[in-house]
Parts: C-alpha cells; sequence; structure tokens
C-alpha cells in the first residue's frame, strides 16, 4: 500500500490545501493530513486541535483520506504510519525553493523519504492560508477560499463570543 503524508500547519485549511489532498487521493491508496505546529508561526489563529476538526470535515467524502496531529519530528511521523512519501503543494519558485531545501533535510534525517512535489491549480495559486487570515480578520467572504468546514468553525467562534 503506498502511503502519502500531506504535512502542514493549515491554519487554515484553503480550497488550494484541498486540490492538493484530491488529487493526492487519486494518486496513492492512502493520504494522510499531517497536522504541524510550526513554532516559527506565532499567534495562529486556530488551536492544532480546531485545524485537525476543520480538516476532518472537510475530507469526510475522502474514503482513502485522513488527518492527525503531530507534534513531533515529521520524518518520524512518516516512519510511524510506514510511509516514505511527502506530499507537498508548490505554488511558484519561491514555494519550490524552500519545500525543496525541506525536503533534503527531510532526506538526511530519513534517508529513504521522498518528496512529491504538485503544482498548485491555476485557480488556487494565490491562495495562502495568510491571506485566508487577513479576510478572516477584515470580515471578507470567504466561500471562494475556504471549506465550508472552516466557515462552520468561525460561526461556531462568533456565536461563542457573542455569548
Amino acid at each position: 500500500m503506498k502511503i502519502a503524508i500531506y504535512p502542514g500547519s493549515f491554519d487554515p485549511i484553503t480550497l488550494g490545501h484541498m486540490d492538493i489532498i484530491r488529487r493526492a487521493a487519486e494518486c496513492f491508496d492512502k493520504v494522510c493530513v499531517c497536522v504541524m505546529v510550526n513554532c516559527d508561526k506565532k499567534n495562529p489563529m486556530f488551536t492544532p486541535q480546531e485545524r485537525l476538526e476543520m480538516i476532518r470535515s472537510a475530507v469526510a467524502e475522502l474514503p482513502n483520506v485522513e488527518a492527525e496531529l503531530w507534534t513531533g519530528l515529521l520524518a518520524n511521523y512518516t516512519q510511524d504510519r510506514g510511509s516514505h512519501i511527502l506530499v507537498k503543494g508548490v505554488r511558484n519558485a519561491t514555494d519550490f525553493d524552500q519545500e525543496y531545501q525541506m525536503a533534503a533535510i527531510n532526506k538526511g534525517v530519513c534517508p529513504g523519504l521522498e518528496t512529491v512535489f504538485l503544482p498548485a491549480s491555476a485557480a488556487y495559486q494565490h491562495f495562502s492560508s495568510t491571506m485566508v487570515r487577513e479576510m478572516i480578520r477584515y470580515g471578507q467572504p470567504l466561500e471562494r477560499y475556504v471549506p465550508e468546514a472552516v466557515i462552520e468553525a468561525l460561526r461556531r467562534r462568533e456565536s461563542a463570543d457573542e455569548k
């Protein structure tokens, strides 16, 4: 069984992420979406558990996709899951350069680990979680950028804040 790992902070998950997940699910027997805690990203909008719940809701219709939270080293996660394949989405040359460096580091830590790069679909090349967080802060419509699970989580948050 070919198991691919799709890691990220997903703060929040976007339709661009979902596009990569769907495409990876067509290529591999199983895709594990690994919600990572990125210590370099200060002040996340959503807790790791909230991100995990949004992703699980968003991928519920994909039978060969699951999501988990991981706070350790990504190479260890891949080994624990019996995988040697990472899937990374790239939107542009800057993403590629950064992800290529990470692929080399991961391969140094775990020599059998391969990274597969999927280029972003044209409709999602301008998407990023950072852009979505800004849109959330300024109350902009989100339907074209995030799965319904994110919008529902924001509605729940707003309802809780109003109480």
